[in-house]
């Protein structure tokens, strides 16, 4: 197996309202952690970049392709102008992030009769599509 080396990174889900945001590492050996994640206001974005910045420390940022991505690099670049930034393709990602939700929150029973992905979650989504573009980013997936 080859040695991929540590990298961490900060994936952004932008969107009008609130982003997705997840820190995630991978070791050399390949093993991925989740690290840190959250939505938060889009308005905020910014701001808690910088934080956990400060706090975890990451190689890049990775913004998803969708929704106000453009607006959300152009204000990480004036912002953080020495932050490395990656646009990824979103393609299918909500529904992945639909699956991944349930992964991580178990599901009533009556829910379980249907496939997780034709189910909408209770609760945002967005930090779960960070995570699935910081994978993909990664390698993982």
């Amino acid at each position: 197996m080859r040695n991929l080396g540590d990298k961490t990174v900060l994936a952004i889900d932008p969107g009008s309202s609130k982003c997705g945001m997840a820190l995630v590492s991978r070791a050399g050996d390949g093993e991925v952690s989740l690290v840190w994640r959250s939505v938060v206001p889009a308005a905020e974005v910014v701001q808690k970049v910088k934080d956990v910045q400060s706090e975890q420390g990451f190689s890049m940022v990775v913004v998803g392709s969708g929704t106000r991505s453009r607006a959300t690099v152009e204000a990480l670049r004036e912002a953080l102008p020495s932050i490395g930034i990656l646009v990824v393709d979103e393609k299918d990602t909500t529904i992945q992030a639909r699956e991944r939700y349930w992964q991580h929150n178990v599901r009533p029973w009556w829910r379980r009769l249907l496939p997780a992905t034709l189910q909408v979650p209770p609760d945002p989504v967005d930090d779960f599509v960070a995570m699935i573009l910081a994978e993909r980013v990664l390698g993982i997936e």
